[in-house]
């Protein structure tokens, strides 16, 4: 797991050095145990750096930027390939001769051998860019799911790429400006991540599995083509019960790729099922290894965690680690938890998981595994009736899908008339969506923001409406989870994991994140997934039955790294209302009525609602990191 940073220039002159050496110093939390810059002068001048954490060949083998065997091909990589061995012997097979016992020789010989036919091989996470010095191209390419990300920014005769947002705008080396776009679609919906597009104009991420390629003869970025998109047909056949047995089957043996590792790894343990099968299942493979399990709980608060905790660690025989949040604590870490996450972000329970990932470092731990994006893969969450109701109605299954909804509408936190309102949902189009919206969230222009400013400067103030690029009529469950796992929701996720894991150097590792699984079960019949019983996660949990705790497996109250958030802010007042007093000067925002309105929410005359720490959010990003960069 590492930090890279690039930067190509058709002027001569162009600082490249110091550019490098600024934008790697931002990304050292990501690898503090190596750093390489190598410059090249051709056409310009190019840059590649790579900041390394060792873990996989801890020796200097691994150092990058790396050279390929040919001198074709110059990689700096960000990741894991966790089927390196097998690749290896493939390729050696094949001719190819190696020289480290590193995944990114493994990496760079595969795509010297098979170029971007490589990538669907790869079992890992990866952002990287390989320089063809032959054809005089740069590729960037980005994993499937998107779970190490990638900036690019280009301007006329210039490129960059890098791990983060501050480490681009360092190498750029230029004036900043706010997307106005992305700035009003977090403030008012709290839609982020959900775009290529970043908070900052100009500055875009690379999409998950795609690849775009930089032509340095002519100084052009090239568009961004998929590498994988999800299938959302239904091929496979299998009873639910040889269903379940093939995904325990692909879980767990990609649990034991993901358990490759030369250094310490322990799990992040919220009490869920995710989680859970995790933890359970790297015991089932490792009957005598010694587990340590990272947890946040809320003691006293109805959002804990800690008796399923407990239940998990005893039935593997953990070690359990666990932290206690104050609100003053997160009063006293913020600042360095924004700068950590580079953008704004949803929630404080991104504060819970910063703090696990610090108590893994402080235990000696440099690799956990996570149970993130199986909500996604296996219709987690509330399930998405709507979107399963419609698939039923358009293979005129009606009494099939009333009784869906009215099963589903019995499970905690739901109700008949959610039910019937996502299914409206699915059918509403232009303005009547925009109404409905408006109708279940609030305005689209509250008084706090000057909603005529932003129309003149181009943005569509209304709620974003992201519909699935692959749906299939019949297929909407599957189609929206495929969009959840690529494109909107997972990505946010990841950014939240990848940034905190990296901001005290551990490699958060997602072991429900591969291709494999992916494809399986976007193939099946989508009442695997959520059931005629209203259950989410159908075949999750009895692919999982025997080797995570049945009481876990048969929760439907599921909370995970939760935060009393209202509580929290309003025994953070005084703070939050000196946060929101300090004038950014963002001409669009009206700072005045936003502590008016938190007056009111903190004294109960006006509902809560999450964009008060939305504005808190924003307003501490935009000092500590955007103001500090925009005129550099």
């Amino acid at each position: 797991m590492c930090g890279i940073a690039g930067a190509f220039s058709t002027d001569a002159l162009w600082p490249v050095q110091p550019r490098l050496d600024a934008a790697l110093d931002l990304l050292r939390h990501r690898g503090p145990d190596d750093r390489g810059v190598e410059i090249l002068r051709r056409d310009g001048v190019l840059g590649l750096g790579h900041a390394r954490l060792s873990i996989i060949d801890l020796s200097a083998g691994g150092h990058q930027p790396m050279r390929s065997a040919c001198g074709r091909y110059l990689l700096v990589f960000n990741g894991e390939i966790y089927n390196y061995r097998e690749l290896r012997e493939e390729l050696q097979g094949l001719g190819e001769r190696f020289h480290t016992a590193s995944d990114t020789e493994v990496l760079l010989a595969a795509w010297a051998r098979w170029g971007r036919d490589c990538l669907p091989r790869l079992l890992g996470m990866f952002a990287f860019v390989v320089a063809d010095l032959q054809e005089a191209r740069l590729h960037c390419v980005r994993d499937a799911f998107g779970i190490k990300p990638m900036y690019l920014a280009s301007h006329a005769g210039w490129f960059g790429f890098a791990s983060e947002l501050p480490a681009l705008l360092a190498l750029r080396g230029r004036g900043a400006e706010l997307d106005l776009q992305r700035c009003y679609d977090y403030l008012v919906h709290g839609d982020y991540d959900s775009t290529a597009g970043s908070f900052v104009a100009g500055i875009e991420q690379l999409e998950a599995g795609t690849i775009r390629s930089y032509d340095l003869r002519g100084a052009v970025l090239g568009p961004a083509l998929p590498w994988w998109q999800p299938d959302v047909a239904q091929t496979c056949t299998l009873s639910f019960a040889d269903a379940a047995a093939r995904l325990r089957e692909l879980f767990l043996d990609s649990v034991r790729m993901h358990l490759r590792s030369d250094v310490a790894l322990g799990a992040a343990l919220s009490g869920g099922i995710d989680s859970s099968a995790v933890v359970c299942a790297m015991r089932h493979l490792e009957p005598d290894a010694p587990i340590h399990t990272f947890s946040f709980i809320a003691r006293g608060s109805p959002l804990s965690e800690e008796s399923w905790v407990d239940l998990v660690n005893a039935r593997v025989g953990a070690t359990s680690h666990r932290v206690e949040v104050e609100p003053e604590e997160l009063a006293r870490d913020l600042d360095d938890l924004i700068r950590a996450q580079g953008e704004p972000f949803g929630s404080t329970s991104i504060y819970a998981q910063y703090r696990v990932f610090r108590l893994a470092r402080e235990q000696g731990v440099t690799v956990t595994l996570d149970g993130q994006g199986a909500d996604e893969l296996h219709a987690g969450y509330l399930g998405y009736p709507g979107r399963r109701m419609r698939s039923l109605m358009e293979r005129g299954e009606w009494l099939r899908g009333l009784r869906l909804l009215r099963n589903w509408s019995k499970g905690p936190g739901r109700s008949l008339g959610y039910a019937l309102k996502a299914t409206a949902a699915e059918y509403a189009q232009g303005a009547l969506y925009q109404r409905l919206r408006t109708l279940h969230s609030g305005a689209l222009d509250p008084d706090w923001i000057d909603a005529a400013t932003l129309r003149e400067r181009g943005v569509q103030v209304a709620f974003p409406l992201r519909r699935p690029a692959h749906s299939l009529r019949g297929r909407r469950l599957v189609g929206e989870l495929a969009l959840s796992a690529t494109r909107r929701g997972l990505p946010g996720l990841l950014r939240h994991g990848d940034r905190n894991s990296m901001r005290f150097s551990v490699e958060s590792r997602v072991p429900f994140l591969t291709l494999q699984q992916a494809e399986f079960l976007f193939s099946l019949p989508e009442n695997y997934l959520l059931s005629d019983d209203g259950q989410t996660k159908h075949l999750l949990r009895a692919a999982m039955r025997g080797l995570v705790p049945d009481a876990i497996l048969d929760r439907r109250d599921k909370i995970g790294f939760a935060t009393p958030e209202q509580d929290w802010l309003r025994r953070l007042a005084p703070q939050a209302r000196a946060w929101l007093s300090e004038d950014i000067g963002v001409d669009f925002l009206d700072q005045s009525r936003m502590l008016r309105t938190f007056d009111a929410m903190l004294e109960g005359r006006v509902g809560f609602s999450w964009q008060a720490w939305r504005w808190i959010n924003f307003c501490r990003w935009h000092a500590l990191v955007f103001q500090p960069l925009r005129a550099t």
